[in-house]
C-alpha cells in the first residue's frame, strides 16, 4: 500500500482510519465496514477499517480485551480482503509487530508507547505504514524524533496522529498549532478525533468521554488543514467493550462526513 494514495486523492479530500475501538466479532466488524465503505465511496474519502485486535492498556483488569489475537487478526483481514481496502490495528511489543504485519496494511502505535524504540523499530522492519499516535506528554516537535526512528530503520511510510494533550488529571486538549507543526516533517498527520475527549482516570476505573463535542473537534481539524481523521465508531456505543464513551454513533457519521466534506470543498478554493 501507498502513503500518497492516502494523501493524495484525486478528490484532494481527507482520508479517514475509522472503525470500532476493539474488534468484538465477525459480524459487527463486517458490517461496520460495509456501511462506511458505502459512505466513503460516495464522498471520494480514501478510507481504512481501524479495529483493535488486543486491547493491551485497559483501566481495570476485568476489562475486555479481545476475542483472541489470531481471532480477531483473522477478521481484519476478511475485512480487507471482502472490501478491497487497507486495515489498520495497534500493536504493543516488539514481537507483536511481524505477527499483525501478515494480516494488516498499517501498523499503528499506541500513544503511551510511541517513545519505544525497539517497538518502533520492529515496526519499521515489517516495511508496512508506520503510524505513530503522539504521547499525550509529548510536545509536537518530539514526535520528529520518534518518526525518525522509523526511517532510520529504512521505512519512509511514517503517520503522525495527534491525540490530544493531557490536561490536569482526567481530561485532554487538543493544540491545533501541532497539526502544521508536524506536516513540518514531512509525514501525512491524523487527528484522532473520538480519543481527543476522552475522560481518564475516572473514580469508577471506566474511562469517560465528550462525543457530543466530536463534531467540534472534527470541524476544527478540516478547518486546520489535517490530512486524516481518525474516528471510533459502533453501532450502539452504549454496549461497546471499549470505549463506547468517547465513540461516534454509526448512524451519525454519515452526516458528519458529509458536513466535512463540504467544509474540506470550501478550505480547497483558497
Amino acid at each position: 500500500m501507498d502513503i500518497q494514495q492516502l494523501k493524495n486523492n484525486p478528490a484532494d479530500n481527507f482520508f479517514l482510519l475509522a472503525g470500532p475501538c476493539v474488534i468484538e466479532g465477525e459480524e459487527m466488524a463486517m458490517d461496520i465496514a460495509e456501511k462506511i465503505v458505502k459512505i466513503t465511496e460516495r464522498l471520494q474519502i480514501p478510507y481504512v477499517f481501524k479495529g483493535s485486535y488486543r486491547k493491551a492498556n485497559r483501566s481495570r483488569l476485568d476489562s475486555f480485551t479481545g476475542i483472541g489475537d489470531e481471532e480477531a487478526l483473522r477478521v481484519l483481514r476478511k475485512v480487507g480482503q471482502s472490501f478491497g481496502i487497507p486495515t489498520v490495528t495497534d500493536i504493543h511489543t516488539a514481537e507483536e509487530a511481524e505477527m499483525a504485519a501478515e494480516y494488516v496494511d498499517i501498523l499503528q502505535i499506541p500513544a503511551f508507547l510511541c517513545r519505544q524504540t525497539d517497538l518502533l523499530a520492529a515496526a519499521a522492519k515489517t516495511r508496512k505504514i508506520v503510524n505513530i499516535k503522539k504521547g499525550q506528554f509529548l510536545s509536537p516537535e518530539a514526535m520528529q524524533f520518534a518518526a525518525q526512528k522509523v526511517v532510520e530503520c529504512g521505512n519512509q511510510n511514517v503517520m503522525l496522529t495527534e491525540r490530544g494533550t493531557t490536561f490536569g488529571y482526567q481530561d485532554l486538549l487538543v493544540d491545533y498549532r501541532g497539526i502544521p507543526t508536524m506536516q513540518q516533517f514531512g509525514f501525512p498527520v491524523i487527528l484522532d478525533v473520538t480519543h481527543s475527549l476522552q475522560q481518564p482516570n475516572q473514580t469508577s476505573g471506566v474511562t469517560g468521554g465528550m462525543p457530543t463535542l466530536i463534531e467540534t473537534i472534527a470541524r476544527a481539524g478540516i478547518a486546520t488543514g489535517v490530512d486524516g481523521l481518525f474516528i471510533e465508531t459502533h453501532q450502539d456505543p452504549s454496549v461497546a467493550k471499549s470505549d463506547g464513551a468517547n465513540m461516534l454513533r454509526l448512524d451519525l457519521l454519515e452526516g458528519l462526513l458529509e458536513r466535512l466534506t463540504a467544509i474540506r470543498q470550501t478550505i480547497n478554493k483558497f
